[in-house]
Protein backbone atom coordinates (compact mmCIF):
# COMPACT_ATOMS: atom_id res chain seq x y z
CA UNK A 1 0.00 0.00 0.00
CA UNK A 2 2.86 2.85 1.09
CA UNK A 3 5.28 1.24 -1.92
CA UNK A 4 5.54 4.65 -3.31
CA UNK A 5 5.88 6.79 0.08
CA UNK A 6 8.62 4.09 1.44
CA UNK A 7 10.61 5.34 -2.29
CA UNK A 8 10.68 7.87 -0.48
CA UNK A 9 11.03 7.65 3.38
CA UNK A 10 12.57 4.33 3.67
CA UNK A 11 11.22 1.15 5.27
CA UNK A 12 12.33 2.08 8.50
CA UNK A 13 10.38 5.39 8.93
CA UNK A 14 7.29 4.02 7.54
CA UNK A 15 7.48 1.17 10.48
CA UNK A 16 8.11 4.60 13.04
CA UNK A 17 5.07 5.72 11.74
CA UNK A 18 2.95 2.67 12.00
CA UNK A 19 3.46 2.89 16.21
CA UNK A 20 2.93 6.74 16.23
CA UNK A 21 -0.09 8.34 16.84
CA UNK A 22 -1.75 12.07 16.79
CA UNK A 23 -3.84 14.51 18.11
CA UNK A 24 -5.72 16.79 15.39
CA UNK A 25 -6.87 19.57 17.93
CA UNK A 26 -9.86 21.30 14.93
CA UNK A 27 -12.14 19.59 12.30
CA UNK A 28 -12.86 22.55 10.31
CA UNK A 29 -10.93 23.83 7.34
CA UNK A 30 -7.54 23.25 8.34
CA UNK A 31 -8.65 19.92 10.14
CA UNK A 32 -10.28 18.02 7.25
CA UNK A 33 -7.70 18.60 5.12
CA UNK A 34 -4.99 17.20 7.42
CA UNK A 35 -7.65 14.27 8.49
CA UNK A 36 -7.52 13.47 4.83
CA UNK A 37 -3.89 13.62 4.08
CA UNK A 38 -2.43 11.85 7.19
CA UNK A 39 -5.35 9.15 7.28
CA UNK A 40 -3.38 6.88 4.59
CA UNK A 41 0.26 7.49 5.43
CA UNK A 42 0.23 4.36 7.74
CA UNK A 43 0.04 5.98 11.35
CA UNK A 44 -1.11 3.74 14.54
CA UNK A 45 -4.00 5.94 15.30
CA UNK A 46 -5.77 9.62 14.80
CA UNK A 47 -7.65 11.48 17.17
CA UNK A 48 -10.31 14.19 15.99
CA UNK A 49 -11.41 16.69 18.43
CA UNK A 50 -13.75 19.65 18.16
CA UNK A 51 -17.20 20.62 19.85
CA UNK A 52 -18.60 22.51 16.88
CA UNK A 53 -21.24 21.60 14.23
CA UNK A 54 -21.60 21.70 10.85
CA UNK A 55 -22.75 24.73 9.40
CA UNK A 56 -23.46 25.76 5.72
CA UNK A 57 -20.79 28.29 5.63
CA UNK A 58 -18.09 25.84 6.43
CA UNK A 59 -18.98 23.30 3.81
CA UNK A 60 -16.96 25.50 0.91
CA UNK A 61 -13.13 24.86 2.65
CA UNK A 62 -14.29 22.11 4.77
CA UNK A 63 -13.99 19.15 2.14
CA UNK A 64 -15.08 15.79 3.37
CA UNK A 65 -18.53 17.83 4.80
CA UNK A 66 -21.78 18.14 2.46
CA UNK A 67 -25.35 20.62 2.95
CA UNK A 68 -26.89 16.77 4.44
CA UNK A 69 -24.16 16.75 7.35
CA UNK A 70 -25.70 20.34 8.39
CA UNK A 71 -26.17 20.29 12.33
CA UNK A 72 -23.32 16.99 12.91
CA UNK A 73 -20.39 17.26 15.18
CA UNK A 74 -17.68 17.88 13.03
CA UNK A 75 -15.54 15.62 14.16
CA UNK A 76 -17.84 12.58 14.20
CA UNK A 77 -18.64 13.10 10.71
CA UNK A 78 -15.09 13.54 9.88
CA UNK A 79 -13.98 10.31 11.67
CA UNK A 80 -15.92 8.46 9.03
CA UNK A 81 -15.12 10.23 6.51
CA UNK A 82 -11.26 9.83 6.94
CA UNK A 83 -11.60 6.32 7.72
CA UNK A 84 -9.82 4.84 4.43
CA UNK A 85 -7.11 2.71 5.67
CA UNK A 86 -6.00 0.92 8.59
CA UNK A 87 -5.27 3.75 10.71
CA UNK A 88 -7.39 3.78 13.79
CA UNK A 89 -10.00 6.39 13.43
CA UNK A 90 -11.09 8.36 17.17
CA UNK A 91 -13.29 11.38 17.79
CA UNK A 92 -14.20 13.56 21.19
CA UNK A 93 -17.06 15.80 20.55
CA UNK A 94 -15.98 18.34 22.94
CA UNK A 95 -13.67 21.70 23.61
CA UNK A 96 -10.01 20.69 23.35
CA UNK A 97 -8.37 20.85 27.10
CA UNK A 98 -4.87 21.13 28.15
CA UNK A 99 -5.91 18.89 31.14
CA UNK A 100 -7.22 15.64 28.47
CA UNK A 101 -6.13 12.61 29.30
CA UNK A 102 -4.62 11.02 26.17
CA UNK A 103 -1.57 9.58 24.94
CA UNK A 104 -0.17 10.81 21.40
CA UNK A 105 2.86 11.38 19.95
CA UNK A 106 2.56 14.60 18.23
CA UNK A 107 -0.31 17.71 18.05
CA UNK A 108 -1.56 19.12 15.17
CA UNK A 109 -3.50 22.57 15.55
CA UNK A 110 -6.52 23.25 12.97
CA UNK A 111 -7.56 25.33 15.44
CA UNK A 112 -8.92 29.08 14.58
CA UNK A 113 -8.19 31.20 17.91
CA UNK A 114 -4.99 32.27 20.01
CA UNK A 115 -6.54 30.59 23.08
CA UNK A 116 -6.75 27.57 22.27
CA UNK A 117 -3.29 27.45 20.86
CA UNK A 118 -2.20 28.25 24.20
CA UNK A 119 -4.00 25.17 25.57
CA UNK A 120 -2.30 22.92 22.96
CA UNK A 121 1.07 24.55 23.87
CA UNK A 122 0.49 23.57 27.70
CA UNK A 123 -0.77 19.83 26.55
CA UNK A 124 2.49 19.43 24.68
CA UNK A 125 4.90 20.98 27.28
CA UNK A 126 2.86 19.14 30.26
CA UNK A 127 3.35 15.45 28.12
CA UNK A 128 6.48 16.43 26.55
CA UNK A 129 5.56 16.10 23.34
CA UNK A 130 5.90 18.45 20.18
CA UNK A 131 3.05 20.44 18.11
CA UNK A 132 2.47 21.88 15.07
CA UNK A 133 0.56 25.19 14.72
CA UNK A 134 -1.07 26.50 11.74
CA UNK A 135 -3.61 29.64 10.92
CA UNK A 136 -4.75 31.27 7.61
CA UNK A 137 -6.25 34.01 7.31
CA UNK A 138 -7.16 35.87 3.59
CA UNK A 139 -3.92 35.31 2.05
CA UNK A 140 -1.24 34.57 4.59
CA UNK A 141 -0.64 31.33 6.68
CA UNK A 142 2.00 30.64 9.32
CA UNK A 143 3.08 26.82 10.23
CA UNK A 144 5.04 26.20 12.76
CA UNK A 145 6.84 23.01 14.91
CA UNK A 146 7.09 23.91 18.68
CA UNK A 147 8.54 21.52 21.30
CA UNK A 148 10.84 23.10 23.41
CA UNK A 149 10.14 27.06 22.79
CA UNK A 150 6.92 28.46 24.16
CA UNK A 151 4.25 29.60 21.94
CA UNK A 152 4.32 32.65 23.96
CA UNK A 153 6.58 34.00 21.81
CA UNK A 154 3.65 35.49 19.65
CA UNK A 155 2.97 38.66 20.78
CA UNK A 156 -0.64 38.22 19.64
CA UNK A 157 -4.00 39.67 20.18
CA UNK A 158 -6.94 37.97 19.08
CA UNK A 159 -8.61 39.25 16.24
CA UNK A 160 -11.33 38.43 13.91
CA UNK A 161 -10.46 36.40 11.11
CA UNK A 162 -11.14 38.37 7.53
CA UNK A 163 -11.98 35.38 5.17
CA UNK A 164 -10.52 32.44 3.95
CA UNK A 165 -10.09 30.61 -0.06
CA UNK A 166 -9.86 27.00 -0.05
CA UNK A 167 -6.80 26.55 -1.63
CA UNK A 168 -4.78 28.83 0.95
CA UNK A 169 -6.59 26.22 3.78
CA UNK A 170 -5.10 23.44 1.59
CA UNK A 171 -1.64 24.69 0.99
CA UNK A 172 -0.98 25.06 5.12
CA UNK A 173 -2.62 22.39 6.07
CA UNK A 174 -0.33 20.11 3.27
CA UNK A 175 2.64 22.39 5.13
CA UNK A 176 1.08 21.13 8.44
CA UNK A 177 1.35 17.80 7.33
CA UNK A 178 4.68 17.54 5.96
CA UNK A 179 5.90 19.37 8.80
CA UNK A 180 4.50 16.44 11.04
CA UNK A 181 5.29 13.57 9.41
CA UNK A 182 9.11 14.97 8.93
CA UNK A 183 8.79 15.29 13.17
CA UNK A 184 7.54 11.94 13.62
CA UNK A 185 10.27 10.57 11.88
CA UNK A 186 12.84 12.58 13.71
CA UNK A 187 13.89 15.01 10.53
CA UNK A 188 12.30 18.53 11.41
CA UNK A 189 13.49 20.94 14.18
CA UNK A 190 11.66 23.78 15.61
CA UNK A 191 10.66 26.00 12.80
CA UNK A 192 8.18 28.87 12.03
CA UNK A 193 7.31 29.71 8.51
CA UNK A 194 5.20 32.89 7.36
CA UNK A 195 3.46 32.11 3.99
CA UNK A 196 2.18 35.39 1.85
CA UNK A 197 0.18 34.81 -1.29
CA UNK A 198 -0.97 38.14 -1.69
CA UNK A 199 0.51 38.68 -4.90
CA UNK A 200 3.27 36.47 -6.11
CA UNK A 201 3.84 33.72 -3.02
CA UNK A 202 6.81 34.33 -1.00
CA UNK A 203 8.00 31.81 2.29
CA UNK A 204 10.11 33.46 4.75
CA UNK A 205 11.73 30.94 7.56
CA UNK A 206 12.69 31.63 11.07
CA UNK A 207 14.40 29.33 13.77
CA UNK A 208 12.85 28.75 16.88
Amino acid sequence: MFRRQIQLIGQKNQDILKEKSVLIVGCGGLGNSLGMILSCIGLKKIVLIDFDEIEIHNIHRQFQFQKNYIGQKKAEVLAKKIKRCDTKIEFINKKFDENLEIEVDLVFDASDNFKTRQKIDKFAKKNQIPWIYASVDEFLGQVGVFEKSSFDIFAIKEQETKGQIPPMVSLIASIEAMLGIKKLIGKQEEILYFIDFNEELEIKKFKL
